[in-house]
């Protein structure tokens, strides 16, 4: 054994110096990553739900096949109000498509349809969208007074359009309201934001 080479433990060797700007820089990518990540899941699920329309009855605002997105976190903050375009599950029935229709009557809100045409409180209703008038006024013949937590909707296409004149939707329990329909992404000649 040859003096000099000492195998073994060595005390008296250096110590690696850490890179604190390197440190630093994965620190800070780490941390833009994690925003990044949660902003994200923030907007996908409280505004980004994607869903399919199904069916006519919202013709021309919205038609069968078209994707929109669904606002979840608005009605968190506030409640539906006339003339939004709501997303629910009809009567909470999770197997069911989500209904996308027009909000007419909220809560306390008087509503009968005279003469094919819809009537809030004795006034007749401020439409947003152009609708025919109403062949079959459906249970909204006679005056409906709209219950504590929900609303009266109808679809745009009035003439085509299964929604609250009828007995197997009827109003709509603020619980079964997924969001606010607000942004349509196809196809993408008509692409924008649901009036």
């Amino acid at each position: 054994m040859r003096r000099g080479s000492v195998r073994g433990l060595n005390f008296g060797r250096r110590r690696k110096k850490i890179n604190v700007p390197l440190l630093k820089e994965i620190g800070t990518w780490v941390i833009e990553i994690a925003i990044v990540l949660v902003i994200s899941f923030v907007f996908v699920y409280f505004i980004g739900l994607r869903t399919t329309v199904v069916g006519q009855s919202m013709n021309p605002t919205i038609e069968n096949g078209e994707e929109i997105l669904v606002n979840r976190f608005v009605y968190k903050l506030k409640k539906p109000k006339a003339n939004d375009v709501i997303v629910f599950l009809p009567n909470g029935n999770e197997k069911s498509h989500y209904y996308v229709k027009r909000v007419i009557g909220v809560p306390g809100d008087k509503i009968q349809i005279k003469n094919g045409a819809v009537y809030v409180n004795g006034e007749l209703f401020d439409e947003k969208a152009d609708t025919a008038a109403i062949e079959d006024a459906g249970l909204a013949s006679e005056e409906i007074t709209v219950g504590e937590d929900e609303y009266f909707v109808l679809g745009d296409n009035r003439n085509s359009s299964e929604d609250s004149r009828y007995a197997n939707i009827g109003n709509v329990k603020r619980e079964y309201i997924i969001g606010k329909a607000w942004f349509r992404i196809s196809p993408l000649r008509k692409i924008g934001f649901i009036k």
